[in-house]
């Protein structure tokens, strides 16, 4: 179901007002500031994709700005990639600025300061994750942050194409299918992630991807192992435990997160396997290794959007058509 606010209702003399606490209620904490002396109608259409929010966004000239105290306020935990289909946006953040041109998209970090100035009528669509759906290291997510990433071919132009046709389908997807797609959004935005560190960060030696791919290999054999941990890893190799945690620096992700997803994902295949229903939340949580039924289902809600036993039910059982998106939840 689509969520819409519009101001075209509203009063003019009242529409800048509505339209600050709209942006901030649907987003973050954010300072909004009109460009033109009679604010046009404007609007914001959402979705719900677990733990995505696609938006998308329609309104006049204006500027934003994430200041410190605003972080102070919350949100900071989000990341937005916005997708700009007509207008042109500039993003400032961390000493930095990007121009986006229609077709282009770029990636702002709620827990730092930016500002984004919009000089002319525009369109983009928004997608807000909580940082712990991302899955990514503070180095990855810095290699996104703004950084123009234009749809000229390569990862970025598969990227684009992906979340184009995720918002546009949006409004129509089954719950347990829309978690999933979202899902994919994020390995897409992983693996741009992944590649620009590939160019600006040297080359591992092939003595250390042999010894990752060694580490990875035992990791997966003893993934039901509630004691797996780096000292049980490095032990089993008889090397220091400085040294793992070294050779996993260049798979962008610490040893202990990378064993997380790797269990959670094994979880996810077996709540989704035909007869799951059998087995209870806990008893697959323990057979790959989680200790607490609790920690997992927080952890599994924060990678997936959706609780384990939701998961398991819309897996189980003919999902409810959700109400299609209407014509405007589409850019031209």
């Amino acid at each position: 179901m689509s969520v819409v606010l519009d101001t075209t209702p509203i009063p003019v003399t009242e529409r800048a007002e509505y339209w600050h606490e709209a942006i901030s209620r649907t987003f973050i904490p954010l300072d909004v500031s009109l460009l033109e002396g009679m604010p046009s109608a404007a609007s914001i259409t959402s979705h719900r994709l677990g733990s995505l929010q696609i938006s998308l966004v329609q309104a006049g000239p204006q500027r934003v700005v994430r200041s410190r105290s605003l972080i102070a306020r919350g949100g900071e935990d989000h990341i937005t990639l916005a997708l700009q289909h007509r207008g042109t946006a500039r993003l400032v953040q961390d000493g930095r600025q990007v121009l986006l041109r229609p077709g282009a998209f770029a990636v702002s970090d709620a827990g730092r300061p930016f500002a984004k100035e919009l000089p002319e009528p525009f369109v983009f669509t928004a997608f807000h994750w909580p940082r712990t759906a991302v899955g990514m290291s503070e180095e990855e997510l810095r290699e996104l942050t703004v950084t123009a990433f234009e749809p000229d071919g390569g990862t970025a132009a598969l990227v684009a194409t992906y979340l184009g046709r995720l918002a546009r389908s949006a409004g129509s997807l089954e719950p347990h299918i829309a978690s999933r797609l979202a899902a994919t959004a994020l390995d897409l935005l992983a693996a741009l992630a992944h590649e620009r560190r590939g160019r600006s960060a040297p080359e591992a030696p092939e003595s250390a991807l042999a010894a990752l791919a060694r580490f990875k290999d035992y990791i997966l054999r003893h993934l039901g192992d509630p004691g797996l941990g780096p000292e049980q890893i490095a032990g089993a190799h008889h090397l220091s435990v400085r040294y793992l945690h070294k050779v996993f620096q260049y798979e962008g992700v610490t040893v202990t997160r990378w064993i997380q997803r790797q269990r959670l994902d094994m979880c996810r295949r077996d709540l989704a396997r035909p007869g799951a229903g059998q087995a209870t939340v806990a008893a697959v949580a323990g057979r790959w290794g989680f200790v607490s039924a609790s920690h997992f289902s927080r952890v599994f809600r924060a990678a997936y959007g959706v609780s384990p036993r939701e998961w398991l039910a819309d897996t189980a059982l003919p999902a409810v058509h959700a109400v299609p998106a209407s014509a405007s939840d589409v850019p031209g």
